[in-house]
């Protein structure tokens, strides 16, 4: 749906995939962008949509472009769209950068008091000036509630209820003097006000309640990682904060006393492994978290986690790379370096999630799989489900059994840590249990001592790498197809790009999607039998070689030869899966 009716004049047409509508919002950084964009995705969650929000803001310190938008639909929407229905543009610069992104029928708000030129903006598109720096003035504000006073005005324009912006703006500075709130309410309703009164019969029905106001949750990546570790009973983080996962320590930091964990921002990221290894190796549910950056200097703890069998979860967030790269920006580069970080060989479990459900879903496995099998688990996430928000149902947690393995209780007299069992997992006591105990890093014999004699070194590295084959046949699921058994064309991805093949798959019936979310150990018989059968495949990753496609062939000897890639640091969007199976010519 455009903001009017799609009269297709002489700007380009770019194809509308699904019944969504897309609000963006952009500005300077230190204007509240990200929180009114997030404040606009409440709302229309509130009012009974599904919603799927996108940020995108440089790597400087101070200053840049930052932009938010939000993707709303009666369905459930799981992707950001690349065209805008309704823009917000607080200066010039998002006009310059975003026009070409309107459809015919969108609407541009912005402040023709600032001068901002909008003679290059496609003929189709519908203009509102509106004060809104001078409305946010003469209700005794500051220019730094523009924003509200804009989000004002869009609730006038799009039929939207200007009561939920009142109960967010109460909910945020409510803590704060009553006069910050009573001068956010006074600046929204001003917004309102103009544009109702100078826009009345320009106002269309885009946002109003639908009456069937559902319970979800608007959550980010960063935030499911943080209640999905709580729910998991984790004891204690270990985080320096590092783009894009720095909203993980954010969200926990304050929930310490309340739910009875530790955490801890150290000095950087060498010290934030070891604590957590110490922490876990003392007997306490363990985690840290980073960006591929960050994993370089955790490689060294590592394999330390990895020989001394010692349970840990690392949540690594993957962006623009190599070296500092793009630091707020997205990829899946980090595939093949966390499968093969540090050197030599250790039984790494390795999983990866496609949205928010999944990252709380698979941080509670990977606890569990840390303690059961006694050695580092990574989950990787990337900047896109990072930092996006997502409408989801409240996460089902209260049946979560936590498994602590082999772990034993009470006093355990002549212990051996590293006993060699058929399943590869020694039976673990705490420090203080046992009569003896050592956690060593150079290979050592079954009661922790240094040891080089061959036979011990290959005991031990069977047993250890015994544990990827015990959780392969216990506890490791096969990826999921979606769409029909058989298709045409068979779509293969991984992690955040889920959700707008997901997307786009609405708009054809001959095209299913296989979504990997196991990496180590490696589903590859179930890989296999879906590819064998596959008519035309794609890989679809965030990377420039095929990172994914590279381990399918290692695992299951299927090379992929179509692939769509893209590493210009913006996710995949659906519009561009569709323009892809379009583009394919099937042979009879």
């Amino acid at each position: 749906m455009g903001l009017f009716k799609h009269k297709q004049k002489n700007n380009k047409k770019i194809d509308q995939i699904k019944p969504v509508f897309t609000f963006k919002i952009g500005g300077e950084a230190g204007y509240g962008i990200m929180s009114a964009g997030l404040t606009f995705s409440k709302i229309a969650c509130r009012s009974g949509y599904y919603v799927f929000d996108y940020t995108e803001y440089p790597s400087i310190i101070r200053g840049g472009h930052n932009v938010m938008q939000t993707t709303f639909s009666k369905e459930v929407v799981r992707s950001q769209s690349r065209q805008t229905n309704f823009l917000v543009a607080l200066n010039q610069n998002t006009v310059d950068l975003h026009k070409g992104e309107l459809i015919d029928g969108a609407g541009l708000l912005y402040d023709a008091d600032q001068g901002i030129d909008v003679k290059g903006v496609p003929a189709g598109v519908e203009l509102f000036a509106v004060p809104i720096n001078r409305l946010a003035r003469e209700v005794g504000g500051s220019e730094i509630m523009r924003n509200t006073a804009a989000l004002g005005a869009t609730m006038g324009l799009l039929g939207g209820e200007l009561s939920h912006l009142r109960d967010l703006i109460t909910a945020e500075f409510g803590a704060k003097k009553p006069e910050v709130v009573e001068k956010n309410h006074a600046t929204g309703q001003a917004g309102y006000d103009f544009v109702v009164k100078n826009y009345q019969a320009k106002i269309k029905p885009v946002l109003p309640p639908t009456g069937q106001a559902k319970k979800l949750l608007v959550i980010s990546g960063n935030e499911a990682a943080a209640l999905g570790a709580i729910a998991a009973g984790m004891q204690f983080a270990s985080i320096y904060p590092m783009t894009p996962t720095s909203g993980i320590l954010h969200a926990l930091a304050p929930l310490q006393e309340q739910f009875g964990f530790i955490y801890k921002q150290p000095e950087d990221e060498i010290a934030a492994i070891n604590m957590a290894i110490g922490a876990s190796y003392a007997g306490a549910r363990a985690m840290t978290a980073t960006s591929g950056g960050g994993f370089c200097l955790m490689t060294e703890g590592y394999g330390l986690a990895g020989i001394t069998e010692t349970p840990l979860v690392i949540v690594e967030g993957m962006r623009g790379s190599p070296s500092t790269g793009l630091p707020t920006w997205t990829e899946q580069g980090d595939l093949k370096f966390v499968l093969h970080a540090h050197q030599g060989e250790f039984p790494k479990i390795i999983l990866a999630a496609g949205d928010v459900e999944e990252v709380f879903e698979l941080i509670g496995k990977a606890f569990n799989l840390a303690d059961i099998y006694q050695t580092p688990v990574v989950l990787l996430v990337d900047k896109h489900i990072c930092e996006s928000h997502q409408s989801v149902p409240p996460f089902a947690w209260a049946d979560y059994q936590v498994e602590r393995g082999q772990l034993l209780s009470g006093q355990v007299d002549n212990y051996a840590r590293y006993e060699i069992t058929p399943d590869g997992i020694s039976p673990r006591a705490l420090p203080g249990q046992g009569n003896h105990f050592v956690a060593n890093s150079d290979e050592h014999d079954t009661t922790g001592y240094s040891n080089e004699e061959a036979e011990v070194r290959q005991a031990q590295m069977d047993k250890r790498m015994k544990k990827l084959e015990t959780c392969a046949q216990a506890d490791m699921e096969a990826p999921k197809l979606y769409g029909p058994k058989e298709a045409e064309i068979t779509l293969v991805s991984w992690g955040s790009n889920k959700g707008a093949i997901l997307d786009a798959l609405k708009n054809f019936s001959n095209v299913n999607f296989l979504h990997i979310t196991w990496i180590s150990p490696f589903p590859t018989a179930a890989v296999r039998k879906v590819l064998k059968k596959a008519k035309h495949i794609v890989n679809l990753e965030c990377n420039y070689s095929g990172q994914m496609a590279a381990l399918i062939r290692e695992k299951t000897g299927l090379e992929i030869k179509d692939n769509l890639l893209k590493y210009d640091g913006r996710p995949i969007y659906p519009e561009e899966i569709v323009e892809k199976i379009k583009s394919i010519k099937l042979s009879n």
